[in-house]
């Protein structure tokens, strides 16, 4: 054999395995390359968006809904960039359902996170201004009573929570706890949702007794229950269950059956917090603890940009992803 065929031989020898080795990983690429889409897709902080709407939109309200716009809303914002929240406050009086339904039917709003069904003074205002409102329920919220750790009793029927706020119970002796004068804190009535929530069906729309201390923040309220030996308030359940300088009491229909709001068993405050009390959901859920109410996106029904954006917020809730999130911040899914 030649000298040139030899060497002809040896190209294609060595050629032709990488030539076959390349046609063959360009032939099967689809089989062996990542699916990038299912990997992001099964991450619940980065999926596809499922909302086609785009621009910035104002909304605000109860603030119960706290934990959700820091864990839920902002996991939408990263999902959907170009629908963008931007949280809006009143000018001048406390964040809360009331006012955010008030800024929602004055145009300031395109829609608003509440915590109690529509009242049908608002309905009214909103059908004088041309158009109507719709309420959408995302979630189901709990109310805990928080007191002040020292205060040791076994729990609080709701009789004896309404009988506290009031005036007709003013010492803790009277429920078996010490002699110790109790000092109701709420903030007012027309601040928000839950104590609008709390008058119409625990107080059974009966007024505040003379013996009320009033704040402006559920914030303002907890500091004062921890530096107040007799102190009791009353809030949605993840903003009080896991805090560190109160005690979140059982509460119940009756004395002999008290019902806790925390996982057992119970944390103790010098825990905290390396260690957190968490929610009891399972008993919220399943009815047998006493004070439940359901959240609310309020939908301005104008049939424009502002009825799109808070109908696309309210269907994202719903999603399984969304319930989900709203379930991981402390609520119960609804679906």
């Amino acid at each position: 054999m030649s000298q040139k065929n030899e060497t002809l031989i040896l190209f294609f020898a060595s050629v032709l395995p990488i030539g076959l080795i390349v046609a063959g990983l360009w032939l099967f690429k689809d089989i062996w390359q990542p699916n990038l889409t299912d990997h992001i897709g099964n991450n619940p902080l980065v999926s596809k968006c499922k909302i086609s709407l785009a621009g910035t939109f104002n909304y605000g309200g109860s603030t119960s809904w706290a934990p959700i716009r820091k864990d839920v809303d902002s996991v939408l914002q990263q999902n959907c960039p170009k629908f963008i929240l931007r949280y809006i406050q009143p000018p001048t009086e406390n964040p809360g359902t009331g006012t955010g339904i008030e800024m929602l039917i004055a145009n300031q709003l395109a829609f608003a996170q509440s915590s109690r069904s529509l009242e049908g003074k608002e309905n009214l205002e909103a059908k004088n201004k041309g158009f109507s409102l719709q309420e959408i329920p995302v979630a189901i919220d709990a109310i805990v009573i928080a007191v002040n750790p020292k205060l040791n009793i076994p729990g609080l029927t709701v009789n004896q929570i309404q009988d506290i706020y009031t005036g007709k119970i003013t010492n803790w002796q009277a429920v078996g706890g010490p002699n110790l004068p109790i000092t109701p804190i709420t903030r007012p009535k027309q601040a928000g949702g839950t104590v609008e929530f709390f008058v119409e069906n625990v107080l059974k729309k009966a007024s505040f007794g003379e013996n009320i201390s009033y704040v402006g923040t559920t914030t303002e309220a907890l500091r004062k229950v921890t530096n107040t030996d007799g102190a009791i308030y009353y809030a949605s359940a993840p903003e009080v269950v896991p805090q560190c300088t109160i005690k979140t009491l059982p509460i119940g229909r009756n004395s002999q059956q008290f019902i806790v709001p925390y996982k057992e068993p119970y944390v103790p405050l010098s825990q905290c917090p390396n260690q957190r009390n968490q929610l009891n959901t399972a008993v919220f859920r399943n009815g047998d603890y006493p004070i439940t109410r359901n959240l609310f996106v309020i939908v301005k029904k104008n049939g424009e940009i502002d009825e799109q954006a808070g109908t696309a917020y309210a269907n994202w809730l719903l999603t399984n992803q969304g319930q989900e999130l709203l379930e991981k911040a402390g609520f119960i899914r609804i679906k």
